[in-house]
């Protein structure tokens, strides 16, 4: 940890969650440091969508397919971002939702952008209020009923006191942040490609156990399977038509839209929630029960398999108890393999082959997008151990992980 000088004189700041200060560094109230910003789009769209991440503050907005994005009419109302404002999401401010921005764009017109006045750097602003003791402040003033329904009310939040050192100490604590996220980001990199490696060497062990079986000496036959050669002579290949009780698209795009997702209802799961044969939900992509209803054949159970029906192919995610009843997305596809003929979890991990993800990208149909449909899922083939094999497989695959 580093251990930073002492100032020699303090003050109390008079306020509880900020406690004793350096003497010479002024208080001032949010409002008088900050001028919010009323510019809209109308007729002409500035920049581009932008989104705030309680990781990195403003940054570009994502969307998963173009269907995502808003039209120019539905943009008119959007609230313009300029670099160097500061944008605040303040129903995400108990999560540092709010941040400097580095870009020309427009957000959610439920969020605030704010001019700095020049006594205070931009930089250093970025840094102080996504502090933890200002996220503290924040969580403290916020009102509601669900945690993430909580929101602070304009005048509470333009009386938040801001500590203000001088010019030139404001430039040093920038510098030093700076420097230091720069070498933390660097450590980070340095991690995620360890990583990445390990993932490799753990995907070539895990595809060898699936496709060739626990036994390095057993006996071989062509396996007749497009994106694999051989498997053991014990083995048969299948179509997935042969394993599925049901392969369904998840719902058209008239019967889901994005405007009507919620935070904390039930969640969608689009193809950005698969990751590893695992589904990771966003919480903010959900939809409430009224809507769960009139979507009810595109739940999921357990046993479930959900693959991406765009974009990346091959990718998938196999459906536990704590995923039963969410909603399989419009980006996505659903199969319920049959009872008894086949280990979901075996299934997953063979699916999850790079080898799949190139075969179904070169059949798949859209010039814009790779597109999957049920057809190609169906026609499918995979290997097929016994099914106490198949569980061996997959025990041997945890131990690996």
């Amino acid at each position: 940890m580093t251990s930073f000088p002492k100032h020699k004189r303090y003050k109390d700041s008079g306020i509880e969650w900020l406690g004793e200060v350096p003497e010479h560094w002024e208080i001032a109230p949010f409002q008088g440091l900050f001028d919010m910003s009323l510019e809209k789009n109308g007729n002409e769209i500035v920049g581009e969508m932008l989104s705030i991440s309680g990781y990195r503050g403003v940054e570009r907005k994502r969307y998963e397919s173009d269907s995502q994005k808003r039209t120019k009419e539905q943009l008119a109302d959007y609230r313009v971002v300029r670099n160097g404002q500061l944008a605040v999401n303040t129903m995400w401010l108990n999560y540092a939702g709010l941040g400097v921005s580095e870009f020309e764009g427009h957000m959610s017109p439920a969020y605030r952008a704010y001019n700095i006045r020049p006594k205070l750097s931009r930089r250093y602003a970025h840094h102080l209020l996504r502090s933890s003791i200002y996220v503290e402040a924040y969580t403290g003033l916020m009102q509601g009923i669900r945690p993430n329904s909580m929101q602070i009310k304009n005048e509470d939040f333009k009386k938040i006191s801001i500590l203000v050192p001088t010019c030139a100490e404001q430039d040093r604590i920038v510098a030093f942040l700076d420097q230091k996220t720069a070498e933390i980001d660097a450590l980070i990199a340095k991690k995620q490609r360890q990583i990445e490696l390990l993932d490799e060497q753990k995907a070539i062990l895990i595809n060898r156990a699936v496709t060739r079986g626990l036994n390095p000496n057993a006996k071989l036959k062509p396996s007749g399977i497009e994106w694999l050669p051989k498997i053991p002579d014990n083995w048969s290949s299948v179509k997935l038509r042969h394993l599925a009780a049901l392969i369904q698209t998840g719902p058209f795009g008239s019967q889901l839209h994005s405007e009507e997702y919620v935070e904390n209802g039930t969640p969608i799961i689009n193809p950005s929630h698969m990751r590893g044969g695992r589904i990771t939900p966003d919480f903010k992509c959900a939809i409430t029960d009224k809507k769960v209803a009139e979507l009810a054949r595109h739940k999921l159970r357990c046993g479930d398999i959900v693959f991406a029906r765009r974009g990346e192919l091959g990718r998938c995610g196999l459906v536990t108890g704590k995923e039963e009843g969410w909603i399989c997305g419009t980006g996505s596809l659903l199969m319920r393999p049959k009872l008894g003929q086949m280990n979901s979890e075996y299934l997953v991990l063979a699916l999850s082959d790079r080898h799949v993800g190139e075969v179904l990208t070169l059949q798949s149909v859209g010039s814009t997008m790779d597109n999957l449909n049920t057809g190609m899922i169906s026609d499918l083939a995979v290997p097929l151990p016994p099914i106490e094999t198949q569980a061996t497989i997959v025990e041997a695959a945890h131990q690996i992980t």
